[in-house]
């Protein structure tokens, strides 16, 4: 009697029978199943995602082919300008009336391009090399401007043509006007020295900022 009261004793004991089949608790597989979400969408960004970065850059807005200083080629006083600022100009042009020694000369622009900037006014005395104007490189007033912006070599492997870019103009605050989109062009690949850059926008000054 004592065999069967064990024996019974052991049959009643349903809950030790479950222990080494327990499935996880209803806790377990929500969490199971977060882990294996996260899982597969990590498995898709490694194939398809990528990683944003934000680059902040100085720049001007001009023309595709930028601007040129027209500097004199003689020596002697200013006596007219022949084309006042905004003008556009075919290439030779006249720009201003120089008094030489030699008698009245002209200078002329050297290529075609709208006046931006008269460095040189009516009475001024010009040596030869003086700075006289700058003209942007544009054969019709409705060309577009662009941006080009200037970053160190480092920051520049990382540009890729087609990326988005948001610009700030500084005469056009960006609380009341906002900001221009746009998209990277083109991405030049060659370092550029402070002269290069004087030489594409016309300003020596400007290229030291």
């Amino acid at each position: 009697m004592q065999f069967r009261r064990k024996a019974l004793s052991k049959l009643n004991a349903g809950d030790e029978l479950d222990l080494p089949v327990r499935f996880a608790r209803p806790q377990g597989k929500f969490v199971l199943g977060v882990s294996v979400l996260v899982m597969a969408v990590l498995g898709v960004w490694v194939f398809t995602g990528s990683v944003s970065t934000k680059l902040s850059a100085s720049g001007i807005l001009t023309r595709a082919q930028g601007s040129y200083l027209l500097q004199s080629p003689f020596s002697g006083q200013v006596t007219a300008v022949l084309a006042p600022e905004g003008r556009l100009l075919p290439p030779g042009a006249p720009l201003l009336q120089v008094a030489t020694e030699q008698g009245e000369r002209t200078v002329r622009a050297v290529a075609g391009g709208r006046v931006t900037s008269l460095v040189a006014k009516t009475g001024a005395v010009v040596a030869t090399g003086a700075d006289l104007a700058v003209l942007e490189r544009v054969k019709s007033a409705d060309e577009p401007l662009v941006a080009v912006l200037y970053v160190s070599g480092a920051d520049g492997a990382d540009i890729r043509v087609g990326a988005a870019v948001d610009l700030d103009v500084q005469s056009a605050p960006r609380q009341r006007f906002g900001v221009l989109r746009g998209r990277v062009k083109d991405v030049g690949r060659a370092p550029q020295t402070q002269a290069q850059i004087a030489g594409f926008l016309g300003d020596a000054r400007l290229a030291a900022q």
